[in-house]
């Protein structure tokens, strides 16, 4: 006689949502799952608002912690990552008193740069809604006051990510463009490494080396959100995960089948469209 065959276990671990306006998250994305394979992730893009890095303060802390909220309560998650320097330079107090599980947001990478950098010149490339916030001011004047530091914003680069992940070419005029203030001048000349202050922009990293002739360091938080969820994590203990694949939720129009391989690429096997206005969730 065989014996009784036992159900399959629920899988127990740490489901985990990353956020941002769009697929910027995806290079944070990357960093997590080098760093924890095993972690089940969700995400969610915030089409319908996006970009961020021309919103103001009020808008976003209007909208994100509602939407946040709504989010971890629909999906049932552990953790958050939000994997976007504007909102975290922005709301990221207001998200974290409205949600329930712990929050981790992306901090320009300021501090890093100013110790690798050995002429002493940088520059901080991020959206205008992260470069001109008093929150960088306070990072430099902390971590890098011996240092020049050039900021630039654009959210032109923003939307040149967004069309590498869909499959279509850079404009390489753009980029040199939008950073060309960077690299402008006797300081410019002499910046050795530059804070990638858009999560957007690592996913930029090849295109941007190929733009300048000097030899530069770009330097995100990516990896240090990654180790800092890790440490999270250790603390939680493992629930029960969900059943369905790894899935990546658009707020907003029906995703395109550009944007549906992108996210496949990075290990969400489903894509899902989100109806939302770009006033509410």
């Amino acid at each position: 006689m065989s014996p009784p065959v036992s159900p399959l276990a629920t899988p127990m671990g740490h489901h985990v949502l990353v956020f941002d306006s769009g697929v910027g998250g995806l290079s944070v994305v990357a960093e997590i799952r080098a760093r924890q394979p095993e972690a089940f992730l969700s995400y969610a893009a915030d089409d319908a608002f996006r970009p961020y890095g021309n919103k103001t303060e009020a808008q976003l802390r209007a909208r994100l912690p509602g939407l946040l909220a709504t989010l971890v309560k629909m999906l049932d998650v552990d953790a958050v990552v939000i994997a976007c320097n504007t909102a975290s330079t922005t709301a990221l107090p207001s998200i974290r008193a409205a949600l329930s599980v712990p929050v981790i947001g992306v901090v320009p990478a300021i501090k890093p740069a100013a110790e690798r950098s050995a002429t002493r010149a940088i520059g901080v490339l991020g959206t205008p809604g992260t470069v001109h916030r008093a929150y960088v001011d306070t990072l430099i004047a902390d971590f890098a006051p011996e240092c020049h530091v050039l900021l630039q914003g654009s959210t032109r680069l923003v939307a040149e990510a967004e069309k590498k992940l869909s499959g279509r070419g850079v404009d390489m005029t753009v980029l040199r463009e939008e950073i060309a203030p960077l690299f402008a001048g006797r300081i410019g000349a002499d910046v050795d490494a530059v804070v990638l202050a858009c999560t957007h922009f690592p996913l930029l990293r090849d295109e941007l080396q190929a733009s300048v002739r000097q030899s530069v360091k770009w330097i995100d938080s990516g990896d240090a959100v990654a180790r800092r969820l890790a440490s999270v994590l250790s603390d939680l203990g493992k629930q029960s995960l969900p059943t369905y694949d790894q899935t990546a939720f658009l707020i907003g129009p029906k995703p395109d089948a550009g944007r549906t391989k992108a996210f496949a690429d990075y290990g969400f096997t489903r894509t899902i469209g989100l109806l939302a206005s770009e006033s509410g969730h």
